[in-house]
């Protein structure tokens, strides 16, 4: 077995099996005012892209869609939906999430790192909390713009998840992370988590070395896409249970928009 053929094996085994812990916490993310932090969070850089455009026109793909919560949001907003995993569980949480709210999405099992669709295919593309999970991200972000149309509209929130396990900075806020989460007897996000098997694959995956979002910019840059990062995201997302459990690794946004290819003949 090669190491990137070992790597998904023990990834697929991890989340199959944190499959219905984190439907929970989508749930409840569906059933809180996340919900409509989130989507307001979403729908605003979606509208201000594609303006007058209506809804059921545009066409959003969602990468590592997890438990369905971007699809579910987008879904409700009136926008045609497609949503992927590579792990069956996560998309079993998905359908049965997606039912309960009554949304159309069509769900798919699929790699981010090799999607089974077109060129220009989508409008636009998000993802949370995935690319820093991924053996091959600069594959997985030449994926997602190759599927986008020509000024198509890239959302990606991640953070720099597990980055203590190589930097010594780092390993101390997280402690102190930890310490808080404690002292203020904060909801504990990693209830659910097997930490020591999720360390052992994040050990293995090149992003949790690499201070983002920097390592993203230039990459989309170099793929045609003209990004920026909104690295203050995290203070209208988050909740207040989230930010003492992650205050270390803020999340950001990495946002951006495909170039267009100028039409032959002109300068």
């Amino acid at each position: 077995m090669t190491p990137f053929a070992a790597y998904r094996d023990q990834n697929i085994q991890y989340w199959t099996k944190r499959a219905p812990s984190y439907g929970d916490v989508n749930r409840e993310e569906l059933a809180t005012a996340q919900h409509d932090v989130w989507s307001q969070a979403l729908l605003r850089r979606i509208q201000t892209a594609f303006q007058n455009r209506d809804p059921k026109t545009i066409r959003i793909l969602d990468v590592g869609t997890g438990p369905g919560f971007f699809a579910i949001l987008l879904a409700e907003a009136g926008f045609s939906v497609t949503a992927v995993d590579y792990t069956e569980a996560m998309l079993e949480e998905a359908r049965q999430n997606a039912a309960s709210h009554d949304c159309g999405v069509h769900f798919l099992l699929a790699d981010a790192e090799a999607l089974p669709f077109e060129a220009e295919t989508f409008d636009v593309v998000v993802t949370r909390n995935l690319t820093w999970n991924l053996p091959h991200p600069d594959r997985a972000y030449r994926e997602w713009v190759r599927v986008l149309k020509g000024e198509g509209l890239l959302l990606n929130f991640d953070a720099n998840w597990y980055r203590y396990l190589y930097h010594p900075d780092a390993l101390k806020a997280h402690l102190t992370d930890r310490e808080n989460v404690e002292k203020t007897h904060a909801a504990d996000d990693t209830a659910g988590t097997n930490v020591a098997a999720m360390e052992a694959i994040a050990k293995k995956a090149p992003l949790s070395q690499t201070l983002r979002p920097a390592w993203d910019l230039a990459l989309l840059s170099s793929l045609g896409m003209d990004a920026n990062a909104d690295e203050t995201i995290w203070r209208q997302v988050w909740t207040k249970e989230e930010w003492i459990n992650n205050a270390s690794t803020p999340l950001f946004l990495v946002y951006g928009t495909k170039r267009s290819a100028r039409p032959a003949g002109r300068v």
